[in-house]
């Protein structure tokens, strides 16, 4: 399984946000998708990025996460 949220971190600049999304493209599913929450955090936890929203799907499945990247 793929790293979505650090593919997106490392395209991004400094001070830069966005919105990490599943692309089906790529094999993706919103499945699959569901932990890169876990990964976002743990970004976050190391201080490199802020998570500014999670959108979720009436079944509280997560389809995006938006990301702000700090370091």
């Amino acid at each position: 399984m793929r790293d979505v949220v650090n593919e997106v971190y490392k395209k991004m600049k400094v001070g830069s946000i966005a919105w990490v999304r599943p692309v089906a493209a790529k094999g993706d599913t919103l499945e699959t998708f569901q932990s890169s929450y876990e990964h976002a955090k743990a970004l976050a936890d190391e201080g490199l990025i802020t998570i500014g929203d999670v959108k979720r799907q009436d079944d509280n499945m997560i389809e995006a996460i938006r990301i702000h990247r700090l370091a």
